[in-house]
This record gives structure tokens, C-alpha cells and sequence, in this order.
């Protein structure tokens, strides 16, 4: 028997348990009140998680090659400037969406290989697509706001880091994207995971915050064109790891790979559809927190350790939902990495077997707007905050200074 097959038998017992009788997970007490992980924890609120989020709806579906996703990176890089985050930069490459007559520059984005290691359906399976008719979208101002139409050419997406203060030449990628279509507002997929990292990135920035190793917060371009911006992040750092530049001065523009960790689609964890297709208005009282790695990887067996990890963070700082570990993340930004280094990826649902088999009605669709989702699905979305946090935290060796 594989041992993630074992590992995962006890997580299911231990998340079933925690859920049986529908009461939220309440986090743990044991650690010390003077735990530094748990006052940063502590600084992520609802209301705040939301208003960034609401922020990026502004923009409507951010779809890549657009005027309106182009004002969206430049609203997300002033937000994490009034942050205090340091070492703001962008990646730029570009995207066609043929390979037919490509110009000379950065590394473009590629199209991806096929994707593997996807769980079967099993159940009812619910419609998914995505949405290209704009008469779907009832509201007039944002159809209006959606209604340029994207173009091939030049792309940007913005990152910015916490330099390590021991070892600045390692280093954790933290990633979503936030690029969107289907004719809505992409508060789910992926405002949720953007507004997530972009919370992250302010809370690590603060000035009281110090890491041993270095955390980097990127967000993502075209990832729904074919996870597009990640693998031109790779085509263009990947060989770049660890070098000093310049040679003495202690500064590493990419700091060697010690993991990476997405985040996509936060908030809607409804349940199966019925019979007739419809899905719950309710988050269901077993929403958990799912997060993949790819068992089929050159990296799987270290990404499986990270995994854990999270899920052991979970345990200790989220205060609602529960997470859960399994072996089969596909089709997110973290797959450019994972042959490389440990790579997971944080969702509502599995990401195969549950969202490709409609558990999410909003997916792609014109109703992923802000005002579809009630404040159990943004708690579940700031759960998995916490989770990340926590892990982040930890793995960095974060601590406060006094």
C-alpha cells in the first residue's frame, strides 16, 4: 500500500470526526499564548479579506489582454506598495493565442502539456463550461465593463517579496491569479485566491515581521488561457536560482525553489448537485479546506510532505473548517513547478473530481460576483488564510520583533 494512501485513511477519519456533529473546528489551544505564528494568524479579519476582494471585482472578469486586466495588475502592485511589501516587480512575456508568428523577447508563455493525474467523477455530475455568451449577464454595467474583448501581445504580472533575514537565497512561492473570464466579476476564481495572497504579502510585510528564509507573492497572469504566466515565470527564473547578483552582495534575485503553494477558487464548498442538477444555497456542513499535490510528479513525494504540512497548520490556526490531502492536483499554476519542486495547490473543492464535475454552478459562469457569495463562503476563503499562514509561518521560521 502506498503510504499516501494510509496517510490520507487517517486524514479522512480525523476530518470526519472533527465534522460529525456540523460544529466549526475550533482552533488549538495547546501552543503557548505568547505563540508568535498565532498573533499573525490573528491579524487576518473577514471584513478585510472581503474588502480586497470586492477591490478586484471593480474590474470586472480581469480577463487577460484587456485594458480592464492591465488596471488590475496596476491596482494590485499600489496595493502592496501601501502595504510596506518590498522588492515589487513584474514578470513580462508574451501571449498569442496561436503559436503561428511569434515575436523575439522574453520567454513567451507556452502552452501547457496535458494535464494528469486527475481523479475520476463519480455521482452526479453537474454542467461546467464556460460562459461566452455576454446576454448571460444580466447586469449592464459590468457586461459593459467585460465587453473588450481580449487581444494577443505583450503581458505583465506582478510579484513582490519578504527577503529571508538568515537565508535570503531560499525561498517559498506563494501564487494565484488574477486574471478571470465568463462574463462576471471572477470573485471566486480567482479574487478569492488573489485577495488570499495579497492578505498574506500585507501581513508578512508589516515591520514587526522578520523570516529566516524568503517568501515571494505572485499573482499570476493568464492562467485561464493555459497557466500561461506560471510557465513563463519558470521558462524565465527556473535557471536562475541561488545566483548572487551582484556576486558578494547578498542578494539573490531568485532565490533557490523550496516550494510552491496556489491558491484557486476559495469560497463555495456546496456539495454535490442533486438529481436535478441544482446545487445547495448553503455551504455544506463538511466543507473542508482541500489541498493537492500531485502524486504522479517527479517532486510528488516532497509535495505530499508539504501538503501535510499545511494540513498540520490547519489543525493549529484555522479557526471554522477542516483541511483535506489528496494525491490529484491538476490544472493550476502550481503544475509548471512540480517536476521541479514541492508544489500544492489550495481550493474549495478537489479540483478533478468535484469542481470538473460541477460542484461549483459559478464556476466560469456570469453569477462568480461578489454578491453571490454569503459570509460562510468568505470565511471558508479566509480559513484557508489561516492555513497558509500558519505554514507559511512556520517554514519560514517567521517571529516578531519586539
Amino acid at each position: 500500500m502506498r503510504p499516501w494512501i494510509t496517510a490520507l485513511s487517517a486524514n479522512f477519519i480525523l476530518a470526519s470526526a472533527a465534522t460529525a456533529q456540523g460544529a466549526p473546528v475550533a482552533p488549538h489551544t495547546g501552543a503557548a499564548d505568547d505563540d508568535p505564528i498565532r498573533t499573525l494568524v490573528a491579524r487576518l479579519d473577514l471584513a478585510t479579506y472581503k474588502s480586497t476582494i470586492k477591490g478586484l471585482t471593480r474590474f470586472g472578469d480581469r480577463r487577460q489582454g484587456t485594458e480592464r486586466n492591465r488596471a488590475a495588475v496596476d491596482w494590485i502592485e499600489a496595493q502592496l506598495k501601501s502595504y510596506g511589501c518590498a522588492n515589487i516587480a513584474r514578470l513580462k512575456y508574451t501571449y498569442f493565442p496561436t503559436d503561428a508568428e511569434l515575436p523575439s523577447g522574453p520567454p513567451i508563455a507556452r502552452k501547457p502539456d496535458a494535464a494528469v493525474g486527475g481523479a475520476r467523477y463519480r455521482g452526479i455530475r453537474g454542467h461546467t463550461g464556460v460562459n461566452t455568451d455576454p446576454h448571460l449577464q444580466p447586469d449592464e454595467k459590468l457586461r459593459a465593463l467585460n465587453a473588450e474583448p481580449s487581444k494577443g501581445g505583450a503581458r505583465e504580472e506582478v510579484y513582490c517579496t519578504k527577503v529571508g533575514a538568515i537565508h535570503p537565497e531560499e525561498m517559498y512561492i506563494v501564487g494565484a491569479h488574477m486574471d478571470g473570464h465568463g462574463w462576471g466579476e471572477a470573485a471566486n476564481d480567482d479574487g478569492s485566491g488573489t485577495a488570499l495572497v495579497m492578505e498574506l504579502a500585507r501581513i508578512f510585510s508589516s515591520s514587526d515581521v522578520k523570516t529566516e528564509r524568503s517568501i515571494r507573492f505572485v499573482l499570476w497572469n493568464n492562467e485561464e488561457t493555459g497557466l500561461n504566466g506560471a510557465y513563463a515565470y519558470v521558462a524565465q527564473r527556473a535557471a536562475l536560482q541561488g545566483q548572487e547578483d551582484p556576486p558578494g552582495s547578498g542578494r539573490y534575485p531568485e532565490p533557490k525553489w523550496l516550494g510552491m503553494v496556489q491558491h484557486d477558487m476559495m469560497l463555495f464548498d456546496h456539495g454535490m448537485p442533486r438529481a436535478d442538477g441544482t446545487v445547495a444555497k448553503e455551504q455544506r456542513p463538511e466543507a473542508d479546506i482541500n489541498i493537492e499535490f500531485q502524486s504522479r510528479a517527479k517532486m510528488g513525494d516532497d509535495a505530499q510532505k508539504l501538503a501535510w504540512t499545511f494540513y498540520a497548520a490547519n489543525e493549529d490556526y484555522a479557526s471554522d473548517y477542516p483541511a483535506a490531502v489528496g494525491p490529484h492536483m491538476t490544472n493550476t499554476d502550481s503544475t509548471p513547478f512540480m517536476d521541479r519542486v514541492a508544489a500544492i495547490s489550495l481550493r474549495e473543492n478537489e479540483r478533478g473530481r468535484e469542481i470538473g464535475a460541477g460542484w461549483d454552478p459559478h464556476w466560469h459562469q456570469p453569477s462568480d460576483v461578489f454578491a453571490t457569495f454569503n459570509d460562510q463562503d468568505f470565511r471558508l476563503g479566509l480559513n484557508a488564510a489561516q492555513t497558509s499562514l500558519g505554514a507559511l509561518a512556520r517554514l519560514s521560521g517567521a517571529s516578531l520583533v519586539r
